[in-house]
Order: structure tokens, then C-alpha cells, then sequence
């Protein structure tokens, strides 16, 4: 079942767009497992392996905050992916975060 989930995650974690961000939770309700935040987050953990690759930087939580910043290379790569996608971060924190906030269940059901 994890690996499943974990595939799931990385399908709708590749959809979100450039200069946009989602939350743990937000993915994990889209696909059913309201109370998952903590899974996709393991996900994510292990999104730096996955091919196609999976723009993990581009989720936070349900804050705005950039909470999986030390599972990255380096704990500054997270803020520098989204400031080079035009997302302002400061204090580890996404501004404006419900302007650029990405939901999938809004947005892909506009397709």
C-alpha cells in the first residue's frame, strides 16, 4: 500500500506548477487519505530519488511553511528552488502563501 500512496503522491506532486505550492494535507485529501499529511511527508523524503523527478520544493505545510528544508541536499536548496520560481520566502515561511497556494482538487478538476 506505501509504495502505491507514495507513487500517487509523486503523479500529483509533478502537476503542480512552476511559481506554486501545495501542502502535505492538501495532496493527502485529493487522494482520499484526509488525516495523511505525516505520509506525504515521508514521500517527499524519498522524492529526491525518484525519476521523473518530483518538485518537492514546492510542498510546504499547511502554514506556508518550509518544514521539509533539511531533507534537502542542502537546507537552503528549498527556499532557492521556489525564489527561482518567483515564490517569496522569508523566515522559512512562503509569502503570500494563499495567493500562490496550489489545490488539486480546484485546480485539476478545471481540465
Amino acid at each position: 500500500m506505501e509504495k502505491d500512496f507514495f507513487d500517487q503522491v509523486y503523479q500529483v506532486a509533478r502537476l503542480i506548477p512552476s511559481g506554486r505550492v501545495t501542502s502535505y494535507g492538501t495532496i493527502g485529501k485529493y487522494l482520499g487519505a484526509a488525516r495523511s499529511a505525516r505520509m506525504v511527508g515521508w514521500a517527499m523524503n524519498k522524492a529526491h530519488i525518484q525519476i521523473p523527478p518530483v518538485p518537492a520544493h514546492r510542498v510546504v505545510n499547511s502554514q506556508g511553511l518550509l518544514t521539509g528544508k533539511m531533507h534537502f541536499e542542502n537546507p537552503f536548496d528549498m527556499q532557492q528552488r521556489l525564489e527561482a520560481e518567483g515564490v517569496n520566502v522569508k523566515n522559512d515561511k512562503v509569502v503570500d502563501f494563499k495567493k500562490c497556494f496550489w489545490d488539486p482538487a480546484i485546480e485539476l478538476s478545471l481540465d
